[in-house]
């Protein structure tokens, strides 16, 4: 592949990183080599607008904007408070019209109206979480943790995981007025605690990785009669002790073909080969990555490498992937980088 790629990766800055780091990549083999940094308070969590020209962070004050310049680089166009405690998930639509923000201290998804310059307007609208679940065996006891937010392919509707309560909450999105309505609920096994959320590219199906459980729900996803339809075809674990360790990200290969996951307590990324005719899932293989508490990861474009970012011992590391062999090794020194918790790739015009 001949196309320039930059890759963003955020960071928690209580210890020695300072915000945003881009790097130049070869998305051919992962080299990695910084080039610059974007200064702001604890980036946990970076998107990119569908059309390439902004990033979103999350911050300590909110949720920050930034425009992207030919290179790459990050210039700050302006941050807004989410009307909460801060974020931990963003997500954007694809006519950039509006900033989601999930909030896992507060349980809150927040609505923001963007500009058309790409800045943040401010809050369109709010919605805080409410309950409390109690666990199969009654000995835990949680509250609404909004962990991540994702609109289905044809963005009509908004996908909120709530890790503490084992539900989806799934909102109707209203562009026009810019407001959120509950529309459907889809039930978590108990003591699950809901992650992430991935949908194919067909639309047809949606992953949802289980951070206690460590599974991945499979569910099939229609949109027949105006009202969105979800049903669970399957349940796969990710590791082999459930609820001995936790799943911590999800990804879902540029083909199509296999979801990666990583699991924090076994220190490994577990990759699914996936029936596109089915959406069900079929385990692989699973490679130690290396490093501690594997915190995100990202596939590269060729679906032959991914990176991983261990968040405990502050380093990025690179693996090549035989599919047909069933296994991955690591092809390149580890990048230094501190509290590395997400990493978005962008390919330069």
């Amino acid at each position: 592949m001949s196309e320039k790629y930059v890759a963003y990766v955020g960071t928690y800055t209580h210890e020695k990183s300072e915000g945003i780091y881009v790097y130049d990549i070869d998305v051919n083999t992962g080299a990695m080599k910084e080039r610059s940094v974007a200064y702001i308070n604890n980036p946990s969590y970076v998107c990119l607008s569908h059309d390439g020209k902004y990033l979103y962070s999350i911050a300590d004050e909110g949720v920050a904007a930034f425009s992207i310049d030919e290179n790459g680089d990050l210039k700050k166009i302006n941050q807004c408070w989410i009307g909460g405690m801060r974020g931990c998930y963003l997500e954007v639509d694809s006519q950039n019209r509006f900033l989601f923000v999930g909030g896992y201290h507060d349980g809150r998804v927040t609505m923001m109206r963007l500009n058309r310059d790409g800045s943040i307007r401010g809050i369109s609208d709010g919605i805080f979480h409410q309950g409390l679940a109690i666990s199969a065996s009654e000995r835990r006891l949680d509250h609404p943790k909004v962990s991540c937010v994702k609109l289905t392919p044809d963005e009509k509707y908004l996908c909120a995981a709530d890790h503490g309560l084992n539900q989806i909450k799934v909102y109707r999105v209203d562009y026009k007025l810019g407001k959120l309505k509950l529309e459907d609920i889809v039930r978590c096994n108990l003591d699950s605690a809901p992650r992430s959320i991935r949908f194919s590219s067909d639309s047809k199906f949606m992953y949802v990785l289980t951070e206690l459980a460590n599974e991945v729900e499979v569910y099939s996803f229609k949109d027949e009669g105006d009202e969105p339809e979800f049903e669970r075809i399957q349940e796969i674990s990710t590791c082999d002790e459930p609820y001995a360790s936790s799943s911590t990200c999800m990804d879902i290969s540029k083909d199509d073909k296999f979801v990666y996951v990583s699991v924090d307590g076994y220190d490994e990324v577990a990759i699914f080969k996936r029936s596109a005719k089915t959406g069900k899932l079929s385990f692989e293989q699973s490679t130690p990555v290396s490093g501690d508490f594997p915190k995100s990861l990202e596939i590269l474009p060729d679906n032959k490498h991914y990176l991983v970012l261990n968040h405990d011992t502050n380093d990025i590391r690179c693996f090549a992937t035989y599919h047909d062999k069933k296994y991955s090794l690591m092809n390149m020194p580890p990048v230094k980088v501190g509290k590395p918790n997400c990493i978005k790739l962008h390919k330069l015009a």
